[in-house]
């Protein structure tokens, strides 16, 4: 009989004693400790069995389950008699910044010292255990009533000290999705703060601590050593391409194929596989996401699980701000595209979604990749290049629909977005135009990345998220594509017909009025459809066979938020451009 699969459940007793759905992990805890390293960060999307993992290490080492062999009876670590003597024997601080995400770096402080306090209260029993001073005993008090930033960071090292000196045994720390603050410090603007304050913390528990025994981190990206861990040359890095531990977090192919068989669904395999795999953790290039398998075991339907819970918060902050080559990237990663960049094991927030710099590109596909958004396309010692680059798409049919369901949530607040493409498909250029601009006015503010919204940078953003909608929108009929060569020079955006020749195919350029070249919006678009003409941008359709009759080029013209649009087929185009000539 299947086992039961309790979804959301990171309890490891509890899912042990009721005899839940759980696939074997224990590996790990023998992996981790024959390897010694002091203090170790893991890096994994989301849900991908971290704080489960991270609640098994705890179960099995700490001095609270003491006797609880019980819980690994018949799983993997139990079969070493060296490591039953290990179970139940070493204090144990375990503690998650999984909740803190706040809008302001004073609520963020603020839930952190609830959390160091809430951690005191479960080790009070020191303050009649003899072993504490005065001065300890006086910290104790700070901590519930009155806690200082500088309380605050030496909190968890003296935490170490005082059960060092209880249990006469050095400490294991495990802090789970340590980078949560972080990524909300980075979306509401206070990452300059936080990041400070986590460095004193961290620097004093993991650095300058000599009670530590070993730590585990984990997280979903490693943040820059100069931001967080300067200094700590005891700091071992697992990130999504090393191969320590490539397949203690998420399931195998192995693993998802006698879980199917378990569950009856053995003849749902291939679609399982093509919806669900495809992460790649080291040389392991077959892992699944454990929360999208555990909800198709329990409720059979192939669904977008794990990309609709992900907090994509982020993930969408930085397409929405990122600059024109970032939108035109992802463009063309949902065409089924990939990217070539160089992949670090850190990311610098400081870089991401900074402009149209390279360092900040790169730093958005390695944040991307780390979140599992992205993979990386063939074994990293096939591709990897000079310049540690690699090949990277997106991961699976869940991440790209999670994606086209992002971007087309951009545009579904505003109705008109939908009757614009009505209106591009007839040729209609009056509802067009009294479209767009409704769709501009509306959501031009969405794509601009600074503080203070500048007017003439919107267009250029607005128009590459809206390329990104024709992507989403139009996929099923078109093949949409941007910056690409055709004729003399690059287009902004080219529409071709999927199949057959029935439906237009459509050339689009944009352009921003320069009030002192243009007398008019009216001048700016056709300046536009000069340039489409002169250039030739519609000769890769013509060469593939689209009767110039069934060729359109449009030229859009923006100032401020006002839009005007002109153009037709390559006839009218061409009287145009030799009327602005």
């Amino acid at each position: 009989m299947a086992r039961v699969v309790s979804i959301g459940r990171q309890d490891f007793e509890t899912m042990i004693t009721r005899n839940n759905f759980y696939v074997d992990k224990t590996g790990f805890i023998r992996e981790w400790w024959e390897n010694d390293d002091a203090v170790t960060l893991i890096t994994r999307p989301r849900r991908f069995g971290k704080t489960l993992t991270m609640n098994m290490v705890e179960c099995f080492f700490s001095v609270k389950y003491a006797g609880r062999g019980d819980l690994f009876s018949g799983l993997d670590i139990w079969k070493d008699g060296k490591f039953r003597e290990l179970q139940g024997t070493i204090p144990v601080i375990s503690l998650s910044f999984s909740g803190i995400k706040c809008n302001t770096y004073e609520k963020t402080k603020e839930l952190l010292f609830q959390l160091i306090a809430k951690l005191y209260t479960k080790y009070v029993f020191l303050q009649d255990s003899g072993v504490l001073t005065e001065w300890d005993q006086n910290y104790f008090h700070r901590i519930f009533y009155g806690m200082s930033d500088a309380d605050a960071q030496s909190s968890l090292s003296n935490l170490c000290d005082f059960l060092q000196r209880y249990y006469n045994k050095k400490v294991i720390i495990l802090l789970d999705e340590f980078d949560t603050p972080l990524q909300a410090a980075y979306v509401y603007g206070y990452w300059e703060e936080l990041a400070l304050f986590i460095r004193g913390l961290f620097e004093a528990t993991f650095k300058t601590n000599p009670y530590l025994g070993k730590a585990i981190l984990t997280g979903i990206t490693r943040v820059s050593k100069e931001s967080l861990f300067s200094g700590l040359n005891n700091l071992v890095v697992v990130s999504a391409t090393s191969k320590l531990y490539a397949d203690s977090f998420g399931f195998t192919q192995e693993e998802v194929s006698a879980a199917l068989a378990e569950f009856g669904r053995k003849d749902r395999e291939e679609q399982v596989r093509f919806w669900y795999n495809g992460f790649t953790f080291g040389g392991r290039t077959d892992i699944y996401n454990p929360w999208s398998i555990t909800n198709f075991l329990k409720h059979g339907e192939i669904q977008c699980y794990w990309a609709n819970t992900s907090d994509n918060a982020l993930v969408n902050e930085l397409i929405r701000r990122g600059s024109g080559e970032i939108k035109t990237t992802m463009g063309h990663l949902l065409e089924g595209g990939c990217v070539r960049t160089e992949i670090n094991d850190h990311i610098d927030f400081g870089l991401l979604g900074n402009g149209a710099a390279e360092s900040s590109e790169a730093s958005v596909w390695n944040l991307f990749l780390a979140s599992g958004y992205l993979k990386v396309e063939q074994g990293p010692d096939e591709i990897r290049t000079d310049y540690n680059e690699y090949d990277l798409r997106i991961t699976n049919a869940e991440v790209r629909r999670m994606f086209r369901l992002m971007i087309h949530g951009w545009f579904t607040p505003v109705r008109k977005y939908n009757e614009f493409m009505k209106a591009l498909l007839e040729g209609d250029i009056k509802e067009m135009n009294r479209y767009m601009n409704d769709v501009a006015l509306a959501t031009f503010s969405s794509f601009d990345s600074g503080k203070k919204p500048s007017e003439q940078a919107e267009p250029e953003r607005f128009y590459h998220g809206f390329v990104l909608g024709l992507t989403v929108d139009m996929a099923d009929r078109y093949v949409v594509t941007s910056n690409r060569e055709s004729g003399y020079g690059r287009y902004d955006v080219m529409l071709k017909p999927r199949e057959g020749k029935s439906l237009p195919a459509i050339i689009m350029e944009f352009k921003v009025h320069d009030a002192a070249e243009e007398g008019d919006l009216g001048a700016t678009a056709q300046s536009a459809l000069r340039q489409i003409w002169e250039k030739k941008y519609a000769a890769v359709l013509v060469a593939q066979g689209f009767p110039e009759e069934r060729i359109r080029a449009y030229g859009f013209a923006f100032e401020g938020k006002k839009v005007l649009i002109d153009g037709g087929c390559l006839q009218r185009v061409e009287e145009l451009a030799g009327k602005c000539c």
